[in-house]
C-alpha cells in the first residue's frame, strides 16, 4: 500500500525497495534507467535521481558510470532488516493496540492467513 502523504521520491523508493524484496532485482542485477523508470511511473527523472541516491547513500546499489545503477550484494537482506525494525517499532504497537481493544488474538488472525 503506497502512503500518498508521503513525498514522491520516498514512494518511488518502495517501489524499488519493494521490488528488491520480492526478488525482482537480485544482488548485481541493473536498475531500470533513470529516464526509464521516471517514464514508467510517470514521475519526473530528478524525483527519480533523488530516490536513486538515497539507495547509494545507504549502500544498497551501486554506481558504474557509463553503465548503470546496480543491486548491491546483501541490499535485500540490508532492506529486509530495516522494514522488519520499521514494522516492529512503528506500525505493530498501533495494531496490537486496537486488536486488543476489539479483541482480536493472534489465533484469530492464525485462522484468517490459512483461509
Amino acid at each position: 500500500m503506497i502512503d500518498e502523504s508521503r513525498p514522491v521520491y520516498l514512494r518511488l523508493r518502495d517501489i524499488i525497495a519493494a521490488a528488491i524484496l520480492e526478488g525482482r532485482y537480485g544482488d548485481g542485477d541493473m536498475l531500470p534507467s533513470v529516464r526509464a523508470f521516471a517514464a514508467q511511473q510517470g514521475a519526473n527523472p530528478l524525483t527519480v535521481a533523488k530516490a536513486y541516491q538515497s539507495f547509494q547513500d545507504d549502500g544498497l546499489v551501486l554506481v558504474k558510470r557509463g553503465i548503470g545503477m546496480f543491486v548491491a550484494p546483501g541490499a535485500a537482506r540490508k532492506l529486509r532488516t530495516a522494514e522488519r525494525e520499521h514494522f516492529l517499532t512503528t506500525v505493530w504497537p498501533p495494531i496490537a493496540g486496537q486488536m486488543r481493544r476489539i479483541g482480536i488474538t493472534l489465533e484469530d488472525l492464525a485462522e484468517r492467513m490459512d483461509a
